[in-house]
């Protein structure tokens, strides 16, 4: 049976085209879905696999501006990405991710970027893991701060479009500075972050909206929802944080001292949380808040130099590395890495790793030395590890707060 992979024509094509991956989420897309993707997908980045004329797979990607150490650069989201059972196992997968990364090289976006439906699937084609995120859920009795102190923030619930302007301003402030973070767009905002259709709630209660104002400036904002459970008068509910994020420091500190104090509730829930949040430190009783740990964000340079040359690097000597990359063989070969960016060299390898490594280390999530521990990497000049780390460090975890 033939498979052909070909990219969608017109916007009508791209519900169909990423169907198959909403079979596994025991749903069919409607209207709402269409509205989550379509306007923010060119056609010609959506492809889908045809087995007779029928749609068996599919996969999309968004266009982003990716925060990364020191800048930004243009990347490709890849989503959405799924094959019917009835047609596994036959390379249909490896093609769409052919088509879909040679559609990325063409279009000049240096970097592909992902969260990953399983930790097994992407580092074939050359994705590595760029981060981790954390999930809390703490009770209510243990969300004392070790350093309680006055606030001045003022806090105000407001609806969709109200919300639109003020926690875009919040939101753009802090992704500048966040490797990890995506730019979004008004419309981004309204249909993927605020809009509240029945099917998003997944058993909770409505979506609030709050912004939090610090002398008339808008300094931070929280999306939650209220999963509601009483037994006798008392509730054994929870409040989920979709997205609490301040501008500063103390801006952070006080809109999570808002939703931890919001009553009538159990516990408090929270996931998509970079490692070093500012709740680690802030807690008198870090351990309740039951801290998990699981992969975040996949990173894929699909152009190496470009990739390299939009982020910062640390001062030091270069470190020249033997790249390999089976999936995007443009890549592969010897690259001396430096302050200037990359560029290709015949000198001797210090170190030697697959393109995933070196997804992994570009956010600065993961060291060098980390990845080396892990067999990821091969130091063959002593010292070139930490030669690597010091042009790489970043001085935070990358952090993406929402599954796209």
């Amino acid at each position: 049976m033939a498979i052909d992979v070909v990219a969608c024509g017109s916007p009508e094509e791209i519900i169909p085209a990423i169907s198959p991956v909403f079979h596994y989420f025991g749903v069919q897309p409607t209207p709402p879905d269409a509205d989550r993707f379509v306007p923010f997908i060119e056609p010609s980045r959506a492809f889908a696999a045809r087995a007779d004329g029928a749609v068996v797979g599919g996969c999309a990607s968004f266009p982003f501006e990716l925060t990364v150490p020191g800048g930004t650069v243009r990347a490709a989201g890849l989503t959405v990405v799924g094959v019917l059972p009835t047609h596994r196992r036959r390379g249909i997968l490896r093609h769409m991710m052919r088509a879909q990364l040679d559609d990325v090289h063409r279009r000049g976006e240096p970097v592909g970027y992902l969260w990953a439906s399983e930790d097994t699937i992407y580092g074939q084609f050359g994705y590595g893991l760029a981060s981790l995120s954390g999930h809390i859920d703490v009770a209510k009795a243990h969300t004392a701060f070790a350093k309680p102190v006055a606030s001045r923030a003022q806090f105000q619930m407001v609806d969709e479009a109200g919300a639109i302007e003020p926690m875009s301003r919040v939101f753009d402030r802090v992704r500048r500075e966040h490797p990890g973070m995506v730019a979004r767009s008004a419309d981004w905002w309204r249909h993927r972050r605020l809009a509240d259709p029945e099917h998003r709630r997944m058993g909770g209660g409505i979506l609030n909206r709050v912004v939090m104002h610090d002398q008339g400036e808008p300094k931070g904002y929280a999306l939650y929802r209220i999963h509601q459970q009483l037994d006798l008068g008392s509730s054994l509910g929870h409040v989920n944080v979709i997205e609490a994020i301040g501008v500063d420091a103390e801006a952070t500190r006080d809109i999570w001292r808002f939703v931890l104090d919001i009553d009538w509730v159990a516990r408090v829930q929270a996931s998509l949380l970079p490692v070093d949040h500012p709740l680690l430190m802030l807690a008198a009783r870090p351990r309740e808040l039951k801290l998990q740990v699981q992969d975040g964000v996949w990173v894929r340079l699909v152009d190496v130099p470009a990739a390299l040359a939009a982020r910062r690097f640390g001062e030091g000597p270069p470190v020249v590395i033997e790249l390999a990359d089976a999936f995007c063989p443009w890549n592969a070969g010897r690259w001396r890495l430096g302050p200037a960016g990359a560029e290709r060299t015949t000198a001797d390898a210090e170190l030697a790793c697959d393109v995933t490594a070196l997804g992994s280390a570009y956010l600065g999530g993961f060291s060098f030395r980390q990845l080396a521990s892990g067999g990821r990497v091969e130091e063959r000049r002593e010292g070139a590890l930490a030669r690597a780390d010091a042009l790489f460090r970043s001085d935070r975890a990358p952090w993406c707060p929402e599954i796209f």
